[in-house]
This record gives structure tokens, sequence and C-alpha cells, in this order.
């Protein structure tokens, strides 16, 4: 250290003089004690004031500048000492190296710069200010053609330079977006693939830029599926294969990109991984696992990826994901529910999947997880259900194999998210069903927990789904059994609650549903509506110029159907409905109107 304080006085008086000499000496001796140790020599060369002394040193002319270009790199590498080289003035200098011809000067530059800006909100700033960002950009644009070792050295820096510029920071990252960096890197990693080095640095820098939507569109418009799924290929190390991934993951959410990384064969190489690693006791397997597995999921949720993939059910992509369904492996188990569930998005395919048997494996799976009880797979497996019964050439043949029955074990479960696609795949399955309806809304239990799921003022979806189901037991079976059950159970004033939802399709469920309760049992009704303030519930309705015609045509028939009721028609005449009824007969809507007239008849023969 004694020599380095020695080495630092007399640089400061050689700096002065210009005596190129001396000041080489000086910095071979900085240099040495910044290799032994770069953090006590920072601080010795920042309590020593010697930093500001350093632009005058950066001559583009002088033998010396790639010494000291090279000694602000070193000391960069200390997080202190970014800010004091950005206030020192290093940043303008530097820059204008950059347009410099020699090799050794625009790679100590570069790295200079880069170190400066690694996780430095001051260093950037400098940068950018400067315009370095534009002048490294244009050098890679260049250079990325030349394969010598020397430029691809230059490459490795510049590529991080520009890294550690933009990391986590999404304006600079547009900044180089809109300079045309992505198209150059893509078109460098297909040139310089067998150099490890520039290879992880252009795998980082895609990570980074791909995290931003409006990196899609250029990345979707250049070779980078296959350049990827080409290297990925090479790669036998775990840590390689995951700084793909990494890249893969948010390109993947691309629609276009998806269906590239398909046809470059990405597939193939994910299936390859998931047989590798299945039976992997290993960390690394078991991310490997995931991660492919993830992956395979996530292609499938592009229309056009997963129709390829599907091939009319014949697919060999499609005939290996179904067997990850009885696999002991929790993971394939998960990715293969939700890849049935994903392939399940259009009739065609959901009709082809049950007719060949696809129904009896998800049923088998969620029956292991009755007692082993795996949230993410019980939900996954109900969600590929809830699809396939879309179709209403499916629904008969799911409750003939007994879909209602395996759903209805998961009665009991404490998580919202099953909860929800359990309530989700009944309301399917029973839709139009008149048998099957019947048969669930007189089941007591059900009816108890759907009530009870009616009051989930914490889980929104699982609140909305039970009162629509509720209301799907009665349109569709129109029994009396199931209005009792509904109504011992507590249910009625769900439904009218029901009916002041924000959502129309809800509200008109519940209508229907109210109507059919007052057609079917009134006087078993009557306390219930009367207790939910049914009659005020829908004098709201009418009054409400913003209440769609299919739901003032259904408030009508059911003012009709409780006039039956005598204090539910004493509660119609207090609040004078034919006034509101009356000025609907001009509805534009002919239905609306129309029904606006029988209503006033009744109305008034009744009043």
């Amino acid at each position: 250290m004694d020599n380095l304080s020695e080495a630092l006085e007399k640089l400061k008086l050689a700096s002065t003089d210009s005596a190129t000499d001396s000041v080489e000496s000086c910095l071979d001796c900085l240099l040495k004690a910044l290799a032994k140790n770069h953090t006590e020599a920072s601080m010795k060369i920042q309590e020593m004031g010697v930093l500001p002394l350093l632009p005058t040193l950066l001559n583009p002319q002088s033998s010396c500048t790639p010494k000291v270009a090279n000694i602000i790199a070193e000391v960069a590498k200390n997080e202190f000492m970014r800010s004091p080289c950005v206030e020192a003035g290093l940043i303008p200098p530097l820059i204008q190296l950059l347009n410099s011809t020699d090799q050794e000067v625009l790679l100590q530059t570069g790295r200079a710069l880069g170190n400066i800006c690694y996780d430095s909100h001051e260093g950037r700033s400098a940068v950018d200010l400067a315009g370095g960002a534009q002048i490294v950009a244009e050098h890679i644009k260049s250079l990325y053609q030349n394969t010598e070792p020397e430029n691809e050295k230059l490459l490795t820096v510049f590529c991080g330079m520009l890294m550690n510029y933009s990391n986590d920071n999404d304006s600079l990252q547009a900044q180089l977006i809109n300079m045309g960096v992505i198209p150059t890197l893509v078109k460098l990693l297909g040139i310089h693939s067998h150099n490890t080095a520039l290879t992880e640095m252009c795998l980082i820098a895609f990570g980074n830029l791909a995290e931003l939507e409006s990196s899609k569109e250029q990345f979707a418009s250049t070779n980078i599926a296959e350049e990827l799924v080409r290297l990925f290929q090479k790669q036998t190390e775990h840590e390689k294969k995951e700084m793909i991934f990494e890249v893969l993951a948010p390109l993947a959410e691309n629609d276009v990109i998806k269906l590239q990384l398909v046809e470059a064969g990405l597939v193939e190489c994910l299936l390859e991984v998931v047989a590798q690693t299945v039976d992997g006791e290993r960390e690394e397997d078991i991310a490997q696992l995931k991660t492919a597995s993830d992956l395979m999921v996530l292609l499938l949720l592009g229309d056009e990826s997963m129709q390829k993939l599907f091939e009319g059910g014949k697919g060999s992509v499609f005939q290996r994901v179904l067997s990850w369904i009885p696999s002991h492996n929790h993971q394939l188990q998960l990715a293969g529910a939700l890849a049935i569930a994903n392939f399940a998005r259009n009739d065609g395919n959901c009709i082809h999947m049950v007719d060949t048997g696809i129904v009896q494996k998800l049923l088998e799976l969620l029956d292991r997880h009755v007692e082993e009880g795996n949230v993410t797979v019980q939900h996954a497996a109900l969600s590929a259900l809830r699809n396939l019964a879309i179709p209403v050439v499916n629904k008969s043949k799911m409750l003939s194999a007994g879909v209602a029955d395996v759903v209805l074990k998961f009665l009991q479960s404490e998580m919202p998210p099953v909860q929800f696609k359990l309530l989700g795949t009944l309301r399917m399955l029973i839709d139009t069903q008149a048998e099957a309806a019947d048969q669930l809304g007189t089941n007591g239990k059900l009816v108890e927990r759907l009530v009870e799921w009616c009051e989930a003022k914490d889980h929104a979806g699982v609140m909305g789904e039970s009162n629509r189901l509720l209301s799907a037991l009665i349109r569709h079976s129109k029994s009396k059994e199931v209005v009792r059950t509904v109504i011992q159970g507590g249910g009625v004033k769900h439904l009218v609650t029901m009916a002041t939802s924000e959502h129309m399709i809800m509200q008109n469920e519940a209508l229907v549903a109210l109507g059919l309760i007052a057609g079917l049992d009134l006087v078993a009704a009557e306390k219930d509506f009367v207790g939910a303030s049914l009659v005020s519930v829908l004098h709201k309705l009418l009054s409400d110029e913003r209440s769609a015609p299919e739901i003032k045509y259904n408030s009508m028939i059911l003012i009709c159907a409780v006039m039956g009721s005598e204090p539910l028609h004493k509660e119609v005449q207090s609040l004078a409905f034919i006034d509101v009824v009356s000025k609907l007969r001009a509805h534009e809507n002919k239905t609306v109107s129309h029904q606006a007239s029988l209503t006033e008849q009744r109305l008034t023969a009744q009043s």
C-alpha cells in the first residue's frame, strides 16, 4: 500500500506535465495493487483524489489510455466507486473513446462503462445522456459477422455493457429495442453459438429485453425460435439449459412466437427433457422437469400452436402428454391435466377427447387426489373436465361416466380455486340436462354447501359461481323437488341478491330461477321473497333505464307470478308498479312492450 500511495502521488505530479513514461509506470503500479486487492486499492485511489485526474489521461492519442480505462474498469467493480466515477467526469471522455479504432482501447472502455452502469442509476443516466448505448449498438452491428477471437471478446464486452446499462430498467430497454439491437443480437447468436461467453451474454440480454411487451414483435420478425432451439439441442449442462429456458418462457407468451417455437421443434426437446428427468431425484432434475412441462403447457395456450400439436387427436405430442396423467409424478400429472384443459378449447377437440376415453383418465387422477389432496392437480383436472363438458353432446356421456359423483367428492374442499372449478364443472354438466339437474338439485348436502359459498364475500368468483349453479339447478330441472330443496336450504335470498348483480347474464339467470320458484311453489317461497325484499328489487330493475330488455321482460313475468300471494300482492300495490309498467308499453323492444301490456292488464285486474 505504501508503494501505491507513492505511485498515486507520482501520478498526480506526472499527470500535470504529461510525462508518459512516469505515468505508465504509475499506472502499472495501480493495476498491480488493484489485482491484489481492488477494494482496498480503490479506497486509496478515492481518498487521494486521483479519479478527477483521470479524464485528462483518457486521451485517444495516448498510449496510456487502455491502461487508464482498465483501471477505471477495475475500480468500478466496487459498488461504492461507481457514483464517484460519474462525479469525477469520467463518462464523457470514455464515450469519446468509443470512436477509437484501437481494439484494446475499445475493449477496456467497454468494460469500464459496463462496470460503471452495473446496478448504478447514476452510471446509466450519465451514459444515456452522453449517447453511449447508441455507439455501442452501432459497433455490435458492424462487428457481429467477424468470428476472430479478439473480435468475439470485444462483442462479449459490448453485449455485457448494454446488458448492465438496461437491466431492470424498462425505459432503457425500450431505447435499445428502438435502436434495433434485437435483430442484430439474434444474428450474432447464430454466428457465434460456438463461443460460450458470448452466447451467455446474448441470452442474458434476451432475457432482459424479452420481459418487455414491445420486444415481442421484433423477436417474432427474427429467427430467434430456430436459434434458441438449435442452441438448446447442443446443451448438456443444466445451467445452460436453464439460461435458455429463462429466455424461452417470456418469449413463449407471444402467440406468433409460440407457433414458431413449435415449428422449430422445441416440443420434441421439452419431451426429451421430461423423459430424462421424470425419475430424477436431484434438485436440478426436479427444476428442469417443472420448467419443461410448464413451458409445454404455455405453448398450448396459443390457438394455432395448440391445434398444430393436437393433429386431430392423432398427434404424437398429444399422445405423450396424455401419458403424463397416470404418471406417479405430481408435476407431470399437473402439466398433463393443464395440457388437456388447453387442448379442450374448441368443440371438435373436446368431442374427440371424450370419445377417446380421456374423461376416465381424469377421474382416476382426481380419485388419487381426494386423499393425497394436491390442490394444484385437483384444480387442473377440474379445469379440464369443465372445458370438456362445454359441447352439448359431451354432457350426457360425461354424466354417464360418473363425473358428477367424483366432482362431488371435493365438496368439502376449503380451497377457493378448487371450489371455483368444482362449481363451474357441475354448472357446465347440468346445462340442458334435466335429469342430472334434478338429481343434484335434490342433494341436500350440495345445496347446503352452495348456500354457504353464496356468502363467501372474500372470494367473489366462488360466490358468483355458487349463485349461478343454484340458479342452474332450478332452471334446468324445472322441478318442484329442487325448488323445495333450495327453499329449505335458504337459497332464495341469494337468488334475489343475484338479480341485482352488475353482470346482466347473472341477473337474468336469477330472475328466470325466481320465476320458476314462484310458479312451482309460491306458498313455500312467500316468506323468503318478503324477507329478501323481492318486490322492491323488481321495482328498481323496472325503473332503471340501464336495465337490459330481457331483465325488464323477466322482471314483469316475475311480478305476474307473485301476484297470487297476498303479502307480495300488497307490496306490489304499495309501490305503484302500474306507473312504471305503463311507461314500458312504449319500449322500443317489442317483446318488452307486449309484456308490459299484459302485466298492466294483470295489475289493473287485481288492484
